[in-house]
């Protein structure tokens, strides 16, 4: 993964509301996670068009301190659990 890497959401993965829990999901097949707010704000952004510099760019408006490795990681165990890939 680089900075120029269009992560997004693999086929058959969702990120919603849930209202009973009162907090962002993340479907897939083999089951559900529940992201932190800033790793479900990483994931609404993944879009496979947006780079993971302009994700960290957009992540940077709205928190102080994002760092480009701190979104990396997310993106990096996301993949790993299969619910992310690179376009």
């Amino acid at each position: 993964m680089t900075p120029t890497s269009r992560p997004r959401l693999r086929r058959g993965v969702k990120l919603t509301w849930d209202r009973t829990r009162d907090t962002y999901v993340l479907l897939f097949p083999e089951g559900v996670l529940v992201p932190n707010r800033t790793a479900a704000d990483i994931l609404g952004l993944c879009d496979g068009v947006a780079t993971v510099e302009e994700i960290t760019a957009a992540l940077g408006e709205k928190y102080s301190g994002v760092r480009a490795q701190d979104v990396q990681d997310v993106l990096t165990r996301l993949e790993e659990r299969r619910v992310a890939e690179w376009t």
